[in-house]
């Protein structure tokens, strides 16, 4: 089989840690990053696969930005947490029939490749076809555009408000005097691993997990549901984001 060509728009620690592992498991890798400089346009010429890897704000520029220089059979996948709405906005630049709506459900620095993944879109199967082989546990949920960031975006109302009360928690056990106790007590439940992941990722990435759960907010909101927790954990993640600024 000819070796694939996938060309990784933002090398952050995901991004970057997926081109790596791309490249370990056979992969002809090309990375672009705008504060690395470079062109994304040299990047993805000739790519069979684009992994839109940056954030959800970027997502559209950074659709624009290759658009032209797509090849008739190139594959597009947007990996960034995003509300349904958004990952249609930048199907609708890339041209939907090529696009991969892709939600990745786990700590991508910490598992890189295998991390599972949802995808959905008209693209979606050809996605899994191309990153299954490579070591990417891809579950296919619909051809529709919108539907795998939808699921993520469900799954991180319980995720995101599991981080905050886990934030809340600890913050008033160390004005009490008892911060150690009450992480016994909460790893005795839900494992230390995930206790420290809910705490550190949340101290390193809380403005961005902001933007996703006022994604969820809006999502649930067009479901019929007060997000009443989402928006309750946006706050203790927007307090948490405005503390390292």
């Amino acid at each position: 089989m000819a070796t694939l060509t996938v060309a990784v728009l933002g090398l952050g620690e995901a991004g970057s840690r997926l081109a790596a592992d791309l490249a370990a498991a056979g992969a002809n890798v090309r990375g672009y990053d705008p504060v690395d400089g470079g062109s994304a346009a040299e990047a993805v010429a000739g790519s069979d696969v684009v992994l839109s890897v940056n954030t959800a704000r970027a997502a559209l520029e950074a659709a624009g930005s290759v658009q032209a220089v797509l090849g008739a059979d190139a594959l597009f996948a947007d990996l960034n947490t995003a509300s349904p709405a958004r990952k249609r906005e930048v199907a609708e630049v890339v041209g939907a029939e090529r696009f991969a709506d892709v939600a990745l459900l786990g700590p991508v620095p910490a598992r890189g490749l295998a991390t599972p993944a949802l995808a959905s879109g008209p693209g979606a199967r050809a996605f899994a076809d191309a990153l299954g082989p490579l070591g990417m546990p891809v579950d296919v949920v619909s051809d529709r555009v919108g539907d795998a960031a939808a699921l993520k975006l469900l799954r991180s109302v319980f995720m995101k408000g599991l981080a905050a009360s886990a934030i809340e928690s600890v913050r008033a056990a160390e004005a009490a005097g008892h911060a150690e106790w009450l992480k016994q007590e909460i790893a005795a439940v839900i494992g230390r691993p995930l206790l420290d992941r809910l705490l550190v990722g949340s101290q390193a990435h809380a403005a961005r997990r902001v933007d996703e759960l006022e994604a969820a907010g809006e999502l649930l909101r067009e479901l019929g549901v007060e997000p009443r927790i989402a928006e309750a954990s946006a706050a203790v993640l927007t307090e948490l984001a405005e503390g390292d600024t």
